[in-house]
């Protein structure tokens, strides 16, 4: 019984805490890069309140997932120290309660805002980026015109399974074509049994036309021959106009890691690189995961005696967040330039942090 109310205070001191570095570095990120945007919308595009409004709306979702970690270090740091400092501690320790017990609830609730901040992060923050683009693009900047584009992908799907797959290498707003464009139809079976490949298509005003090409009938069963046609002109079997073709198109931040993952296979199909879109996909895991990182790297630290004020656990924060970064940095530069396996390379600061953390809490428990 003791023991339930013991990590039911603890727990609730780290979730108070970690709800207070939510606000604190919320409001820096908001300070730092938020208003400086709305207020350059305003005076370079005369934004309107309503969509100011939107655009610091659609914005915090991103910038909340990002205070998730930072905000479990802090509490870790800030929490264990004042227990640390008030005796608290000793006296847990004097009625023979160790360590890992002790620690236990703080790290119960790293790896509770890990699962959450995952879920955040795929079911919240893309819908919400794409909302802010929208409201940008469209309301504050006020292009009603298309954009030209890279990588084109429009899918015909039926009841979640693909039928018709278009990929483009690019849209050309100019010219009003898709450049590089493969078709692939699929049977039921999800097999691709027809592919038409075009050096261009062009919009015609009601359809799209596609030039210098050629049409494959994959073989599907055994002793199926395939069959292959060259043609100069064909159409396009898809019904988006130029409009919609760009406004259907997503950056990265904007897709889901389903999507992420339909896309990075549509990519490799047509063997382009993927590893900004992997690396990119790997981080929805990885950056949500350092709040279960922070948690066991917090803990013990909080727990040394040079951490008895509130600033010295901010500041040592702001250090060990600082070094994170830095190494996520540097593994997403790794990982986009192919030097190292994306999948590696977006881990090495949880590793790193990993590693830490076993370190201090073995020797915080001895």
């Amino acid at each position: 019984m003791h023991i339930r109310i013991l990590d039911k205070y603890i727990f609730r001191e780290v979730f108070m805490t970690f709800l207070f570095g939510i606000c604190a570095f919320s409001a820096v990120f908001i300070g730092s890069g938020t208003l400086f945007k709305i207020a350059k919308y305003i005076t370079d595009y005369g934004a309107s309140l309503q969509a100011v409004v939107k655009i610091f709306i659609f914005g915090l979702p991103a910038v909340i997932m990002w205070t998730f970690p930072m905000s479990m270090l802090l509490a870790s740091l800030l929490t264990f120290g004042r227990l640390s400092s008030s005796s608290e501690i000793t006296a847990m320790k004097s009625c023979g309660i160790g360590f890992g017990r002790i620690a236990a609830p703080a790290i119960l609730m790293g790896l509770i805002v890990s699962m959450c901040a995952i879920a955040f992060n795929e079911y919240v923050v893309p819908w919400a980026n794409t909302a802010y683009r929208n409201v940008l693009y469209y309301e504050i900047q006020g292009n009603t015109g298309m954009k030209s584009q890279e990588h084109i992908i429009l899918k015909d799907l039926n009841h979640d399974k693909i039928q018709r797959l278009v990929y483009a290498r690019r849209y050309d707003a100019e010219t009003q074509t898709l450049q590089g464009i493969t078709l692939q139809e699929f049977n039921d079976e999800g097999q691709v049994s027809h592919v038409e490949n075009a050096e261009y298509a062009e919009w015609s005003g009601n359809e799209w036309n596609m030039h210098n090409g050629m049409i494959y009938d994959i073989a599907t069963e055994a002793g199926k021959s395939e069959h292959t046609m060259r043609f100069d002109s064909q159409r396009l079997p898809i019904k988006a106009n130029p409009k919609q073709i760009v406004r259907e198109q997503k950056d990265p931040e904007e897709l889901t890691m389903k999507e992420l993952k339909a896309q990075i296979e549509i990519m490799k199909t047509q063997y382009i690189n993927t590893n900004k879109l992997e690396a990119e996909l790997y981080q929805r895991v990885t950056v949500p995961m350092a709040s279960l990182i922070f948690a066991l790297i917090g803990v013990p630290l909080g727990l040394q005696p040079t951490r008895n004020s509130s600033s010295a656990g901010f500041a040592m924060s702001v250090i060990i967040i600082f070094f994170y970064y830095a190494l996520m940095t540097m593994g997403n530069a790794l990982a986009r330039s192919g030097a190292i396996a994306p999948m590696l390379a977006v881990w090495i600061p949880n590793i790193v942090g990993l590693i830490a953390g076993f370190f201090l809490i073995r020797r915080a428990s001895r």
